[in-house]
């Protein structure tokens, strides 16, 4: 039996609408080449290998949606929270990524604009 993992994983419009409930936010975790190319508007960037360092950065008060390119890097950043020992109920995958969320036209930024 396979162990079930630490998140949830979402599609973009969910975790648009997290986002606006301001329960929620959104940690990119590409590099920074791929951030500069388009990332969620008010993201917070993150590289997935700083996560362990830099995870007292992180809002206590609010769920984390991790989002990369297609999903991977984004679950292995929440897996790596849960380790470090933020609830997993507070733990979401938008597994359809950066990309999508771009070609649906939600809010985006371009270079180091928030």
């Amino acid at each position: 039996m396979r162990p079930q993992e630490p998140y949830a994983r979402i599609k973009v419009e969910q975790a648009k609408a997290m986002v606006d409930s301001g329960q929620a936010v959104i940690i990119d975790v590409r590099r920074d080449d791929e951030w500069v190319s388009g990332h969620v508007k008010g993201a917070i960037h993150m590289v997935v290998d700083d996560v362990l360092a830099r995870i007292d950065e992180l809002p206590k008060d609010k769920d984390l949606l991790f989002i990369c390119q297609a999903g991977y890097r984004s679950a292995l950043a929440c897996e790596m929270a849960a380790a470090m020992g933020v609830p997993t109920t507070r733990l979401y995958n938008v597994e359809e990524g950066t990309p999508v969320w771009i070609a649906k036209n939600l809010p985006t930024s371009y270079n180091n604009e928030p």
